[in-house]
């Protein structure tokens, strides 16, 4: 029978990254400077593969090819074959990460014959005066936009915004973004690699050489439009979830707990991503002996189990994640 998921965790050294994954979510085995945990990666060359159980050492892409829609689903397979369709990360940026986009699906296809990357960060923690950088300040046009980044000044043009624990930002393919220092959080993404920076700060490599800035493959993902709101507004309420954020490529809800509450999938043709970014608890699967999930640790459901128990230990927040599909 399948069970709830662990995988082990893939760490990425990034040179904006810092201590907060193993001093704050728990993760003892990541070493310094690790500014990415990929928690659920279909990516080639980086699959997650089972931590423990009877499945112990088999990865993603194995595991769809043997389990098909009883792991994804059944319309997750049918439109995504064995390529899991999302990229969950704990990121720790210790330092201010640069300045990028993302293409969508589109150019992603035409380009790298990949999918695009829309993605949600959820903040678990932020140093005080902690910021993140997500669209533009106002409407500008490509001519704007290549003036001041020719001129070092592309800051200016930056929409900032002033984060803590529990904010939420969606950032859809074509959004300008980056994250400023002293931030962790979950970031929830289409499964895609592929980042065009535009600027970084006029930071080094480790060589001591500027790092590769992608200014013409940048130009056409662009989305130059100003938007009224970049922030996810939700309201937390205790013991239901709450709906974060919704897109046909995942929804995201917010299950804050402090007694037993149950779950049921029946209607729910997807797999279901649990991510504790707070506190701890036991979740409970048919006549299985209960999972312990604590802090930092992320759960893949298999689309087959339909009902489970969450029984908080202490009061925690966990983060839902699933695909719905349109009728």
């Amino acid at each position: 029978m399948l069970y709830p998921l662990r995988f082990k965790p893939i760490y990425q050294y990034r040179l904006w990254g810092g201590n907060k994954l193993r001093d704050l979510l728990g993760k003892k085995d990541a070493p310094d400077n690790t500014g990415e945990s990929w928690e659920i990666s279909g990516i080639q060359d980086q699959l997650s593969v089972v931590k423990e159980g009877f499945l112990e050492g088999n990865d993603l892409q194995e595991l769809i090819e043997v389990y098909m829609g009883d792991l994804v689903g059944d319309k997750v397979y049918e439109k995504h074959g064995t390529e899991f369709p999302l990229l969950i990360k704990l990121i720790d940026a210790h330092e201010v990460l640069s300045v990028q986009v993302h293409p969508d699906d589109q150019l992603a296809s035409e380009r790298h014959h990949a999918y695009g990357k829309t993605e949600l960060w959820q903040v678990i923690q932020a140093d005080p005066g902690s910021v993140i950088y997500n669209g533009f300040n106002r409407e500008i046009t490509r001519e704007d936009y290549l003036k001041h980044l020719s001129e070092n000044r592309i800051q200016e043009l930056l929409n900032m915004e002033p984060v803590e624990s529990g904010n939420a930002f969606y950032i859809p393919a074509g959004r300008v973004h980056a994250t400023g220092a002293g931030i962790l959080f979950a970031e929830i993404q289409q499964t895609s690699d592929i980042t065009y920076r535009i600027y970084d700060w006029n930071r080094l490599e480790k060589s001591g050489r500027p790092r590769t800035l992608h200014t013409d493959l940048a130009l056409d993902a662009i989305d130059f439009k100003h938007y009224p709101n970049y922030r996810n507004e939700y309201t937390p309420v205790i013991n239901k979830p709450v709906l974060i954020a919704k897109c046909s490529y995942f929804t995201t809800n917010l299950i804050w707990l402090n007694r037993t509450v149950e779950r049921d999938y029946e209607d729910l043709d997807s797999f279901v991503i649990y991510i504790c970014t707070q506190g701890s608890f036991l979740l409970f699967f048919g006549d299985e002996i209960p999972m312990l999930v604590k802090k930092g640790h992320t759960i893949l459901l298999p689309a087959i189990i339909k009902e489970v128990k969450f029984e908080p230990r202490e009061e925690c927040r966990v983060m839902e994640v699933y695909i719905e599909h349109g009728d």
